[in-house]
């Protein structure tokens, strides 16, 4: 009975935590192509800061599909969301500009 239980939530941490897993990948992605991690970082600063700003009334089944997650929560919601927090994309970031550049 317990097992028919978890396995559903253990499933969905697994999925979640792949999405935010890809949200680093496409960052360490975009970082390589422009060879400019240090943009995308103050970028992903702007967009927190205009998300802060901006009301935005969002259906949690849409979220996945902001570059900035859109819904605010406590640790626990944080459990549970598809984005990585951008303080820990922009720290991923500039830990890459402090590195070798690499120009494909």
């Amino acid at each position: 009975m317990a097992t028919v239980i978890i396995a559903p939530i253990a499933a969905l941490l697994i999925q979640l935590a792949i999405s935010r897993s890809r949200e680093y990948g496409a960052d360490e992605g975009a970082a390589q192509l422009t060879g400019m991690p240090l943009s995308l970082a103050s970028a992903l600063k702007k967009l927190e800061g205009y998300s802060k700003r901006i009301p935005s009334h969002v259906e949690p089944s849409t979220a996945h599909l902001f570059i900035v997650n859109p819904l605010k929560g406590d640790a626990l919601f944080k459990l549970f969301s598809t984005h990585p927090p951008i303080q820990e994309r922009v720290k991923r970031l500039e830990k890459m500009a402090e590195g070798p550049r690499i120009i494909y």
